[in-house]
């Protein structure tokens, strides 16, 4: 299967996302906060450094829900960009 090129959005939404989850660890060492979610210490290292720019739903979900945060509010937070943009 090909995968398509991201587009600038997707990578500026992707780099949005891993700054939060950064912020969000604060002081949490990432092996723990990467075990506790159930990933790998990489993918959540991939993802905080905007590697991965489209990470799985699942991965996501597991790592806010270690992190306390609401999935409604990273959604909100990583397209406020992009929807101010827009307006």
């Amino acid at each position: 299967m090909v995968r398509l090129p991201l587009t600038a959005e997707e990578v500026e939404r992707g780099q949005r996302l891993g700054a939060l989850l950064r912020r969000a660890r604060g002081q949490r060492s990432m092996l723990g906060t990467a075990l506790d979610a159930g990933v790998s210490p990489e993918t959540l290292r991939k993802i905080e450094s905007g590697r991965v720019a489209t990470p799985a739903f699942s991965t996501i979900a597991a790592i806010a829900d270690v992190l306390d945060l609401s999935l409604d509010d990273v959604w909100a937070q990583i397209n406020q960009s992009s929807e101010q943009l827009a307006s």
